[in-house]
């Protein structure tokens, strides 16, 4: 176990490429005092129709999303393929659903087989943003989605596949696109390419941006502007921030840049995530150091991958409705039907990933130097592009390990799930991404460590400060998307009432 360097040790963060703006609105204050003064603003100040709660009640009437199972073999333009049992799009376009062979010597598990989603093209997570009284709003949309349990989620500008924006499917055309492809007239804030579930998706990933504008933006009738502090409270309520916001909005630059002048601080956790947000004073390790620690865990790596017949997976079986483990457990690939009213589409069908059971996406956070620091894991997981991703403390789905080996339980898993709530800083059932996943709940949790700092590193585990993942968040394949989400969940409790909302 490495042993953890004092907070003074000197740190520096990973710099990209600084991105070609047009404009930079309001350069006396930093884009980081700006987003703290939005997080502040719990409020909307912009004249709008209705406030949030009736607005997205009307969006939910507007929808009519009906889902209905069907048979894989009967779902409109897909085919299986004769040869290897792959379920593909008759367009070419959208994804694909293949057999993949994974090897992990070093893993628990040595070696398995499993269907997995192959969609190569690149989407777009917009958010738009724009100023309005001083105060920085985002672009929000009430979007949904066949794979959502509650139908719509609050959801960015932009989430949309290359095959979406290329109208494969006849349909509409994506609102909002070209502030996404036409940057040079706008302002640049995050631009990063991001990986998606790397144990259900084939080296996916979604480009997350977010562009501020200063003209004026015609709001169609599912789309409203929110500050963060509002969007922040609603990470609160159960199932209502989809996946994709919540990425986007990590991306945020919501780190440093005297961020701790203007988040006033009160108590004593909200005070050391302000000081971890701040980036003063140092973190437990320096940013050299992490960076070290990941490279050596993906040059070590030795998870390989090769793709191998849908229709010959062992341990799978197919069925006309479903293809799912022997074990029941893991997860089962089904066909629905899908209707909406408000979608580019009003129609189509697609096979969905159905996971089994509703998983733990945990952090264990703890104050070192009354600096709050989060506890990372260097995952290994077949889908993603470098092999390595930092996870949570805590990413599983309990009910998988009555089937698995006992070396395979995660090491803190028990103290999460024993954690009193007194030690509970943030706690909600929130969905995965529902254009791909059927009914996807992890409960999302950030749990107050208890013990010493140094007894719970080992090879796997570092802690990190969240100015330290903040700078990891300006390159891609460094956070996996359920430690984004999470990052999400943390810049939560910065607000004054530390995520807390009412229902809407």
């Amino acid at each position: 176990m490495n042993r953890i360097v004092p907070p003074s040790s000197p740190s520096s963060s990973p710099s990209p490429s600084p991105p070609a703006l047009s404009r930079t609105p309001h350069p006396s204050r930093t884009l980081q005092e700006r987003l703290a003064r939005s997080v502040l603003a719990e409020e909307c100040r912009v004249d709008q129709p209705a406030a949030f709660a009736p607005w997205f009640a009307a969006a939910r009437e507007r929808s009519g999303l009906r889902v209905d199972r069907v048979e894989l073999d009967s779902l409109t333009g897909w085919d299986r393929d004769p040869r290897t049992g792959t379920l593909r799009h008759r367009s070419g376009g959208f994804f694909a659903i293949d057999g993949l062979e994974v090897r992990f010597p070093s893993g628990p598990v040595p070696q398995w087989q499993q269907p997995i989603i192959h969609q190569p093209e690149i989407g777009v997570l917009g958010l738009l943003a724009k100023e309005f009284g001083g105060v920085l709003h985002f672009l929000m949309q009430a979007k949904v989605e066949p794979g959502n349990k509650n139908h719509l989620q609050l959801s960015p500008t932009v989430q949309a596949t290359r095959s979406n924006f290329l109208r494969l499917h006849k349909g509409r055309a994506v609102p909002y696109l070209t502030y996404f492809q036409d940057r040079a007239r706008h302002h640049v804030v995050a631009d990063v390419l991001q990986s998606e579930q790397g144990a259900w998706f084939f080296r996916k990933r979604n480009r997350n941006i977010v562009v501020e504008v200063t003209e004026d933006v015609v709001v169609e009738e599912d789309f409203r502007w929110m500050t963060l502090g509002e969007i922040y409270r609603l990470l609160a309520v159960e199932d209502i921030v989809n996946m994709d916001t919540r990425t986007t909005l990590s991306c945020l630059p919501l780190a440093g840049g005297g961020i701790d002048g203007v988040l006033d601080t009160g108590e004593g956790f909200r005070e050391a995530l302000v000081r971890s947000c701040a980036g003063e004073p140092d973190g437990a390790h320096s940013m050299e150091a992490i960076l070290s620690w990941i490279t050596e865990h993906r040059a070590q790596g030795d998870l390989t991958t090769r793709p191998v017949p849908l229709s010959e997976l062992r341990d799978w079986h197919t069925s006309q409705d479903r293809i799912s483990h022997e074990s029941g457990r893991f997860f089962s690939v089904i066909g629905v039907s899908v209707s909406a009213g408000t979608r580019e589409v009003g129609g189509w069908s697609q096979p969905m990933v159905e996971p089994h059971g509703i998983g733990v996406i945990a952090v264990l956070v703890k104050e070192i130097g009354g600096v709050l620091h989060a506890l990372m894991r260097a995952s290994v997981q077949p889908g993603y592009v470098d092999g390595i991703e930092l996870s949570p403390t805590v990413q599983c789905v309990p009910e998988s390990y009555e089937v698995l080996p006992g070396e395979a339980r995660p090491r803190f898993l028990d103290e999460v799930l024993s954690a009193p709530p007194e030690r509970i800083r943030f706690s909600c059932l929130l969905s995965e991404e529902g254009g791909r996943f059927h009914h996807a709940l992890n409960r999302y949790l950030v749990v107050e460590a208890d013990g010493a700092a140094e007894a719970l590193e080992d090879g796997e585990y570092r802690w990190l400060t969240l100015h330290q993942l903040s700078a990891l968040l300006r390159h891609s394949h460094y956070l996996n998307v359920q430690a984004r989400s999470l990052v999400a969940c943390l810049h939560s409790l910065l607000t004054p009432r530390g995520g807390a909302t009412p229902q809407p």
